[in-house]
């Protein structure tokens, strides 16, 4: 601890001494008889002197704020107010040749002014920032405490002390009051002081020192003249300055004590402390005593009443807004934030009561295709969507059933009995026009299933959602009803997303790929990657059945990383066994989950720089489906772009954006969708179908060359339909005619033979 730790020690110790030297010169007095009378009057100055010194050391030492400095200041001024007044009456009583003088009047308005000043102090120690109704309450609770406190100090030392046979100086009366007044105040106040920049024991500390006067006004009224005033300057009123020190010892120390609950018990022992002075009264009678003590037991009741009163009523308001937060709560435990409706707690509890007693039906609603809302819109229309669906699903259900939202773009309907087909068919017709604010145009998957009484809830939601599946599974936009065994392929489905993780660490996909060819030298320049799984015990799994359960599950991301990187470090091998100018190209495809990974971009610049494969030869596949899909998206394609990379638009030409994603989308290469070249070779010349047919596919490659574009026709399954692509214009095809998915080996023996039979040519 530092030097300045210790000062408040050292007035405390000073302080002590003179208060024990007090004590033993009593002693010795009244043992021996021996010495000045007036040495009596030393002891209270100088422990005064020694208290006005620690309170400034306080101020000084900087670890006040400012309330806390002006609260000790003025103490501090009511220290040498007492030191200066009791000082004087030192003087006069070393002045008087016998007897005990009176207080001079300097000395009377000095310590008037100290104790004064301390009242002052006691008085602006805030108690902090409270509401109004507890303002008042702590205003009743500190009057009601106030006027039992006095009224006990009243009887017991300042009413006997007026009234006195041999009556006491009118200035030392006034002190005694005051010093009550100090004590009262005091003791109130640090009732209800907590944590703040006035330490609570040291408030307590100062208002123990009025305690003093109190001594000195009990001994004035029993005891001796004479020994009272030995007593009192001796020993009783030099315990105050040592209290003060000890103040400032708390206060030093302070570092904020933890706030405590006010002492509401305090009005309840204020009444108690006024029933004493009535009992004392009712003992012994006296008449301007008892008319006195009556009435401050009067008010103090009165006020207990008007505190009971404005207890009870906030006590009402508080239980009125108790009762209020635990229905608040109940709601919002039991429904939907968003929309209102019952949640899927509040659902399932409905469904049990009604499978208790008969039937019950479930209709799932979902939402179709919400995703795309949210990606492409943003999460605040996606929200307006979900509250305009629930409005319009519920009024389609009316009265007939019980509509909850069972989270994301799920709902869910409970209705009694067996039936839900009207019911479901009814929801399909609400959805016929856009809804929301945005005008949206939305449509609804619906499974049903219905079960008898007795049925446990978790079987008869599993029934409604395995039908709800199978609705989308057909197509979406429609209602299925549960079935015996419907369940059966989607337990396949879902085992093979259970299959494809440990497939990816087991090593079981590989690529095949199959070749880009220049149709006018049949020439291969380059490659489409496929992803191939080998299942240990069902063989090759087609794409068609794993892959949308790889979308499913997100494991197309991993997926995709590793047909990423495989496809870059077998071109680069090829690329640097035959050249630039025989392999141009490789295309892995993308999906749109993919594109959704903010690390998608950084995958792409590893990849390509951990095998060393130009950007620039590297085209990646995507869907109109996959470019329409929002901000995050669209800033990756652009990234892409920038790096170097090709985009190729797959299976352009059958989607309704198609033009327009040329402008928007920084695509290098498009590729005719097969639906357009299949059958081009058939169609007579002048027929509705062939000219159709025709116009599309001479569109896309005019379309293409005025925006710089590269043209790709997939699907070519003969030479009549390359002779007729190429004489509208396209230059590039794929299919297999042109040649079929094969093992990196045999694209390997290709480009060689390629290679040989362009240098046997040259």
């Amino acid at each position: 601890m530092d030097a300045g730790t210790h000062a408040p020690w050292r007035y405390v110790a000073a302080t002590a001494v003179v208060a024990l030297l007090g004590v033993l010169w009593y002693a010795w007095w009244t043992a021996t008889g021996a010495g000045p009378l007036a040495l009596c009057y030393v002891f209270m100055p100088v422990g005064c002197a020694m208290s006005a010194l620690a309170v400034s050391a306080l101020c000084r030492s900087g670890r006040l704020g400012p309330v806390a400095r002006r609260f000790w200041r003025w103490l501090g001024v009511g220290s040498l107010c007492l030191t200066g007044g009791y000082s004087l009456l030192a003087a006069a009583a070393f002045a008087a040749s016998s007897g005990f003088p009176p207080m001079p009047l300097a000395g009377a308005l000095l310590v008037c002014a100290g104790v004064l000043a301390a009242i002052y102090a006691v008085v602006r120690v805030p108690l902090g920032v409270i509401s109004p109704s507890e303002r008042v309450r702590q205003w009743l609770d500190r009057g009601i405490a106030f006027l039992g406190c006095t009224a006990v100090l009243w009887h017991f030392g300042l009413a006997p002390l007026i009234w006195s046979p041999d009556p006491w100086s009118p200035s030392f009366t006034v002190m005694i009051l005051l010093a009550f007044l100090l004590a009262a105040g005091g003791i109130t106040k640090v009732s209800y002081l907590g944590a703040g920049p006035v330490d609570r024991v040291a408030v307590r500390l100062v208002a123990a020192t009025g305690l003093c006067a109190a001594a000195v006004a009990v001994l004035a009224v029993r005891g001796s003249h004479e020994t009272a005033i030995l007593l009192a300057q001796a020993v009783i009123l030099p315990a105050a300055p040592l209290l003060l020190t000890l103040a400032v010892r708390c206060q030093w120390n302070s570092t904020g004590r933890p706030s405590r609950q006010a002492n509401t018990w305090l009005p309840y022992l204020a009444v108690a402390a006024v029933d004493v002075p009535v009992i004392d009264v009712l003992s012994h009678p006296a008449g301007k005593e008892a008319s006195i003590v009556a009435l401050s037991a009067v008010v103090v009741t009165g006020l207990v009443l008007v505190r009971q009163y404005v207890v009870l009523r906030e006590n009402t308001r508080l239980l009125r807004e108790k009762r209020a937060s635990e229905e608040r709560l109940r709601f919002e435990a039991t429904h939907d934030a968003l929309t209102g409706l019952a949640n899927r707690a509040l659902f399932r509890d409905w469904l049990a009561v009604t499978l208790r007693s008969g039937d019950a039906t479930v209709l799932l609603v979902d939402l179709d295709d919400f995703k795309t809302v949210n990606d492409s819109l943003g999460h605040d229309v996606g929200d307006e969507l979900l509250v305009a669906f629930a409005e319009t699903l519920r009024a389609a259900v009316g009265d007939d059933g019980r509509v909850v939202r069972l989270g994301g773009d799920e709902f869910a309907v409970l209705t009694t009995g067996p039936g839900g087909e009207a019911l479901a068919g009814r929801i399909m017709a609400a959805f016929r026009d856009p809804i929301s604010a945005h005008r949206l145009l939305v449509r609804a998957s619906v499974g049903i299933a219905s079960a008898p009484a007795g049925t446990a809830v978790s079987s008869l939601l599993r029934d409604a959602d395995v039908a709800m599946y199978t609705a989308k599974q057909r197509g979406k936009a429609n209602w299925v009803r549960y079935a015996t065994g419907m369940e059966k392929p989607l337990v396949a489905h879902a085992q093979i997303g259970g299959d494809l993780r440990r497939a990816l660490d087991a090593g079981e996909f590989r690529l095949v790929y199959q070749p880009l060819v220049e149709l006018r030298t049949r020439r291969v320049i380059g490659v489409e990657a496929l992803v191939r799984w080998m299942h240990p015990e069902r063989g090759m799994v087609s794409p068609a059945e794993f892959i949308p359960a790889a979308e499913r599950t997100g494991l197309i991301v991993p997926l995709g990383r590793f047909v990423l990187r495989e496809t870059c470090r077998q071109s680069a091998a090829w690329l640097a066994e035959f050249g630039p100018d025989v392999f141009q190209k490789a295309g892995p495809n993308v999906s749109v989950r993919q594109l959704h990974d903010p690390e998608f971009v950084a995958e792409v610049r590893a990849a390509l720089a951990d095998s060393g494969f130009p950007a620039e030869r590297l085209i990646l596949e995507l869907t109109e489906s996959a470019v329409l899909r929002g901000p995050q998206v669209s800033r990756a394609l652009h990234e892409l772009n920038a790096l170097g990379v090709r985009l190729a638009l797959d299976d352009f030409g059958t989607g309704e954006s198609s033009l327009s994603l040329l402008r928007a989308f920084p695509a290098a290469i498009v590729k005719l969708d097969k639906s357009f070249v299949d059958g081009i070779e058939l169609d007579e010349p002048g027929t509705a179908a062939a000219d159709a047919r025709q116009a599309v596919a001479r569109a896309v490659v005019q379309l293409s060359g005025a925006l710089g574009l590269d043209t790709v026709a997939e699907g070519i399954e003969n030479e009549e339909q390359a002779q007729r692509l190429m004489r509208l214009g396209y230059t590039t095809g794929q299919g297999y005619h042109l040649g079929r998915p094969m093992e990196a080996e045999q694209i390997t023996r290709l480009l060689a033979a390629q290679r040989d039979l362009i240098a046997a040519a040259a």
